[in-house]
């Protein structure tokens, strides 16, 4: 844990200061006002859909008003135990002083993204796909890792995670990996896993032990809500069924429940195999489907990719996004942002991305590399 003092606890005021002015907290409170009239009037359940949206905005608004008060209150109580601690000289309350600064850093990284996240889609859920790129079958297992470590991550962020389809490689890994992430700023957060991630390590397939180089790619869509229509022509899609090959037990494996939608015109094909129920796996696989032709439509009519999945790339060499070393030597580091660690195992096996997922976002914002926001290892 850092040393903390008062120059820390005044940087730390300083960025609240800048979190309030970036949410416009008066603004906010005049909302909250305003919605909650809204929501108590006699009339306001005969249209559910709209009262649902705009109960589910309110608690946004809330929750980030809430965790401004907190981060006050925070704030404050820093201050006093580090005071106090320095009047009396007792650790105790200057180790609690640093304790309640890290916990209010931490609580203001969360701040700052919610402050970012302009879309009402990036408050969201995500679909979230993995592709094995060039490296030949260790691809397939380096597919596998990631899909992992995204898993991980969602359980550490109290994210619910549906998975759609992990089909088995040829020998080892997956051949790709499709799940649906819910909770809040899901896909806000995730769309900084967009795009080319390199690994390096001693091959475990190669009898040599030599390095190999391999690449995945990550690809991150919104869920879309349902007052968004996407058109579909059901004369424009081929629907097959086949015997899932994933793992789900005996059931899945042994019916036809697995689904496969081709949009014709467009050659989009989307899957779906874990589910028990046919009728799921299609509903999923629509979902999906759903994501990427209005993803498609709004690359038509805006000239800036960027805004949903950033420039498309081959999966290979010099177009990643982080590089996973793991010899000769161990280290993580994000190529836009300069961030990185050597704790390689935290990142795999424990899924912690949010120094990786917050430096992206203020890189992206603020339009520089987030140097600085290294870990300690």
């Amino acid at each position: 844990m850092a040393e903390t003092n008062k120059e820390n606890l005044n940087a730390l005021e300083k960025r609240l200061d800048e979190v309030e002015g970036y949410l416009h907290i008066d603004q906010l409170r005049e909302q909250v006002s305003q919605l909650e009239s809204q929501a108590a009037a006699p009339d306001f359940w005969n249209d559910a859909d709209s009262a649902r949206e705009l109960m589910a905005r309110l608690t946004r608004i809330k929750d980030d008003l809430t965790g401004i008060d907190n981060a006050r209150t925070m704030l404050g109580d820093a201050r006093a135990a580090l005071e106090l601690g320095e009047e009396t000289q007792e650790t105790e309350l200057i180790d609690e002083a640093g304790q309640l600064a890290e916990s209010l850093s931490h609580a203001l990284d969360e701040l700052e993204l919610a402050s970012w996240f302009s879309d009402e889609l990036d408050h969201g859920d995500a679909i979230v796909t993995v592709t094995p790129g060039q490296g030949g079958l260790e691809a397939q297992d380096w597919c596998e890792m990631l899909f992992h470590m995204y898993l991980r991550y969602c359980e550490r962020r109290g994210w619910k995670v549906d998975v759609n389809d992990t089909p088995v490689g040829e020998v080892i890994g997956l051949d790709r990996a499709t799940f649906t992430v819910s909770g809040t700023n899901a896909y806000g957060m995730l769309r900084a896993e967009q795009g080319v991630h390199r690994l390096v390590r001693i091959s475990p397939t190669d009898a040599k032990k030599r390095r190999q180089t391999t690449f995945a790619g990550v690809e991150v869509l919104p869920v879309l809500p349902d007052d968004i229509e996407v058109e579909i022509d059901p004369g424009d899609l081929r629907i097959d069924v086949f015997h899932a090959s994933g793992p789900g037990g005996q059931g899945v494996n042994t019916t036809d429940s697995a689904v496969r939608i081709t949009h014709i015109p467009t050659n989009i094909v989307v899957s779906c195999q874990n589910e028990r129920s046919q009728l799921q796996n299609k509903a999923a696989a629509m979902q999906i489907l759903r994501s990427r032709l209005y993803e498609l439509e709004l690359e038509k009519r805006s000239a800036e990719l960027d805004e949903l999945r950033g420039p498309k790339h081959d999966i290979s060499w010099g177009n990643q996004i982080r590089n996973y070393v793991l010899y000769p030597f161990q280290l993580v580091k994000d190529v836009r942002t300069g961030v990185e660690t050597g704790n390689v195992d935290s990142v795999l096996s424990e899924g912690d991305l949010d120094r990786f997922v917050v430096a992206y976002h203020r890189w992206r914002v603020a339009g520089a590399p987030a140097l600085g926001i290294e870990a300690d290892d």
